[in-house]
C-alpha cells in the first residue's frame, strides 16, 4: 500500500512540474506576440494622422467611426412641436460602442507610438546646434533664455506640436518682415525684432524639433534664436495691412501712443512699416504725424466717425481735420493677451462649454482664453486644435485644471455632471453646414459641391437637425445653471458677450485684456479659401423640418425665462 501512495505521489508532482513548465511556456509565447503586435502598430501608426488625433475622413479604418463628433450619436428623432425627448439612452448603441473602441485603439497605438519616440536618447545639442546652423538658411545666433511673463520676441506666434521645423519657423518670420526668429519647447515659435537680453549655455537649448529629428528648437525656457534678415528679400511679403476706420482723435495723442513719428508726405505704407518695426499692432495716422501702440480705453476702436471726416487719399497728408484720424491694424499681433496657463488649484465649480457641433465652440474657446489667460478643456481629443496652441485639449477632462469643458454631450447623465455651463446656440443652418464642412474638409476648408450633391447630405442634415433641437432642450431640462449666448449675438456684440461669459466663469479681467482679444478675435480658426458654389444646399423638405425644429427650440428657450432665439433663425 505504501509503495502504491509513492508512485502516486511521485506521479502528481511529475504532473504538477509539467502544469507549470506549460503555463510558463504559454505565457512567454503570448507575451511575445503583443510585444510584436505593439512594435508592428509604433511602427506603422495611423498613416496621415496629425499629431496624436484621431484619425480624419480619408484615413485608416473606420474612419468615420474614429471621428470624435461622431462619437456623440445624434440620437432618437425629436417629436415635432414637443420640447421634451423620450426616454432613449443613445449613448448605449453598438454603432456607439465600436465607434468608441475604435477611438481608443487609435488613441493607445499612438500614445505608444509617442512613448517609443520618447524614448530616444538625445544627442550632444551644441552639436545639433551647429548642424541646424548649415542646414537651414537663417543665421544661428545662440540660445537665450525665455520669460515667458515678458518675452523680447512678441511679435508674432505660432504653435505645432507635430510638424514644427527651424525652417518653417524661419520662413514664417522672415514673411512678416520680422529681424528673428526664437523655437522653444520643440514646438513653439516666435518673432521680433529685439534680441533676448539675456543668453544660456549653448546645451541648455536641447529640445528636438518636433517635425525635424537631428535640429534643435529650443528648450525648457530656453530659445534657439536665428537671425532672418537675408530671407525678407526672397520671401513672399504678407504685410497686410487693415484698415480699421476713421475716429475721433484722443486729446493728446503722445499720451495715448507710446511711439510717434512725423514725416513730410507720410504714408499708410510708411507709418505701417514704421509701428510694425516697432512691434505696435496699431497705426495711426494724422496728417504727416505717425502714432504707434494698442487700442486701449483711451482709443477703443470703438464709434467710428464719418469716412469724409477722414482723407480718402492713399497718401494720409492730406486728412480732412486735425479732430479725427485714420487707424489701420498692423501684420504684427497684439501679444498682449496670448499668454495662457492652467489653473494653479483646481477649480470648485466644473463648468461645461456646451454647444452643437459647428456652433462656434472652438471660436468660443479662443476667446475665453485669451480674456481669461487659462486653458479650456475638451472632453473630447483633437490633435489639430492640440497641435495649434489648445494645450487643454491633452489635459483630462475632469483635472478641474482649465477654465471649463467643450462637450457636444446631451442627455441626463452627461449633463448633470456639471455644476454650471455655457450653452452656446447657432444657427441650426449654418451649424450644419459649419459641421459638414469640417467633416469632409477639416477646421478650415470648405466640403466640394461633390459631398453636397451627393446623398452624404441629406443623411446628415436628416440625422443632424433633431440632434441640433435635443441638445438645446436636454441641456435646458437638466443643466443646473446656465448661460445662454447665441453666436450671432456674440460675433455682433463681441465685448458686451465675452464679459457676461468671464463673468460667469468668476473671473475678471482688464478691458485692455478684452480689447486686446477683440484686436485678435478670428484666432487661427477661421475658415479661409474658397468657399462652396452658389447653390441652396437645402431643399424645402429639409427646410420644413429644420424650421419646425427652430420654433420648439424657441418656445422652450422663452418657456424657461432665457431670451428666445434670434429672429433670422425663426421662419417667417
Amino acid at each position: 500500500m505504501a509503495k502504491v501512495f509513492f508512485r502516486l505521489q511521485k506521479f502528481l508532482r511529475r504532473t504538477q512540474f509539467l502544469l507549470f513548465f506549460l503555463t510558463a511556456v504559454y505565457l512567454m509565447a503570448g507575451s511575445l506576440v503583443l510585444l510584436q503586435r505593439a512594435r508592428l502598430a509604433a511602427q506603422q501608426g495611423p498613416r496621415g494622422a496629425s499629431g496624436l488625433a484621431l484619425p480624419g475622413p480619408d484615413v485608416g479604418p473606420g474612419a468615420k467611426d474614429a471621428d470624435p463628433h461622431l462619437a456623440e450619436s445624434p440620437g432618437a428623432q425629436l417629436p415635432v412641436g414637443t420640447d421634451t425627448l423620450p426616454e432613449v439612452e443613445p449613448w448605449h448603441s453598438p454603432r456607439w460602442m465600436a465607434s468608441r473602441n475604435s477611438e481608443l485603439r487609435w488613441l493607445r497605438r499612438r500614445w505608444f507610438h509617442r512613448f517609443i519616440g520618447d524614448q530616444e536618447p538625445m544627442q550632444t545639442a551644441g552639436l545639433r546646434a551647429m548642424r541646424g546652423t548649415t542646414k537651414h538658411k537663417g543665421t544661428y545666433v545662440g540660445c537665450f533664455s525665455d520669460d515667458s511673463r515678458e518675452r523680447t520676441l512678441k511679435g508674432a506666434v505660432f504653435y505645432d506640436l507635430r510638424k514644427m521645423t527651424v525652417a518653417h519657423c524661419q520662413e514664417a518670420c522672415a514673411e512678416r518682415a520680422y529681424a528673428y526668429a526664437g523655437l522653444v519647447y520643440g514646438a513653439e515659435c516666435y518673432c521680433g525684432n529685439k534680441l533676448p537680453a539675456t543668453t544660456s549655455r549653448p546645451e541648455e537649448c536641447n529640445s528636438e524639433c518636433k517635425g525635424e529629428k537631428g535640429s534643435v528648437c529650443g528648450g525648457v525656457n530656453r530659445l534657439s534664436v536665428y537671425r532672418v534678415e537675408e530671407l525678407q528679400a526672397a520671401a513672399p511679403q504678407r504685410r497686410n495691412v487693415i484698415y480699421r476706420g476713421c475716429f475721433r482723435a484722443p486729446e493728446n495723442l503722445t499720451d495715448t501712443f507710446p511711439a510717434s513719428w512725423i514725416q513730410p508726405n507720410l504714408t499708410v505704407e510708411m507709418c505701417s512699416e514704421f509701428c510694425s518695426k516697432k512691434e505696435f499692432p496699431l497705426a495711426v495716422i494724422r496728417g504727416q504725424e505717425c502714432y504707434c501702440g494698442y487700442p486701449t480705453g483711451r482709443f477703443p476702436l470703438r464709434h467710428g466717425a464719418d469716412r469724409r471726416l477722414c482723407s480718402a487719399m492713399p497718401n494720409a497728408s492730406s486728412t480732412a481735420t486735425g479732430r479725427y484720424c485714420l487707424a489701420y491694424q498692423t501684420p504684427v499681433q497684439d501679444t498682449r493677451c496670448t499668454d495662457r496657463k492652467f489653473l494653479t488649484t483646481k477649480s470648485k465649480w466644473f463648468i461645461a462649454l456646451s454647444s452643437f457641433p459647428g456652433a462656434g465652440n472652438t471660436w468660443a474657446r479662443h476667446l475665453i482664453e485669451h480674456a481669461t489667460g487659462y486653458y479650456t478643456g475638451s472632453y473630447y481629443f483633437d490633435g489639430a486644435l492640440y497641435n495649434k496652441g489648445f494645450k487643454g485639449e491633452k489635459d483630462h477632462w475632469r483635472s478641474r485644471r482649465t477654465i471649463c469643458v467643450k462637450t457636444h454631450e446631451s442627455g441626463k447623465t452627461e449633463i448633470e455632471m456639471f455644476d454650471s455651463a455655457i450653452l452656446l446656440i447657432r444657427n441650426p443652418y449654418k451649424s450644419l453646414m459649419a459641421e459638414f464642412n469640417r467633416k469632409f474638409a477639416g477646421h478650415l476648408g470648405y466640403a466640394a459641391d461633390r459631398n453636397w450633391k451627393s446623398k452624404d447630405w441629406p443623411d446628415f442634415v436628416n440625422s443632424y437637425a433633431s440632434w441640433w433641437a435635443s441638445h438645446v432642450l436636454d441641456w435646458l431640462k437638466y443643466g443646473k445653471r446656465l448661460l445662454v449666448i447665441h453666436y450671432e449675438d456674440l460675433k455682433q456684440s463681441l465685448i458686451p458677450k465675452l464679459k457676461e461669459m468671464v463673468e460667469f466663469l468668476n473671473m475678471t479681467v482688464t478691458e485692455d485684456r478684452l480689447l486686446c482679444v477683440e484686436n485678435n478675435r478670428d484666432g487661427n480658426f477661421k475658415r479661409s479659401g474658397a468657399k462652396q458654389k452658389d447653390f441652396e444646399p437645402f431643399t424645402q423638405e429639409m427646410k420644413d423640418l429644420i424650421n419646425r425644429y427652430i420654433l420648439t427650440v424657441d418656445e422652450a428657450l422663452r418657456g424657461r425665462n432665457f431670451t428666445g432665439l434670434p429672429r433670422e433663425y425663426v421662419p417667417r
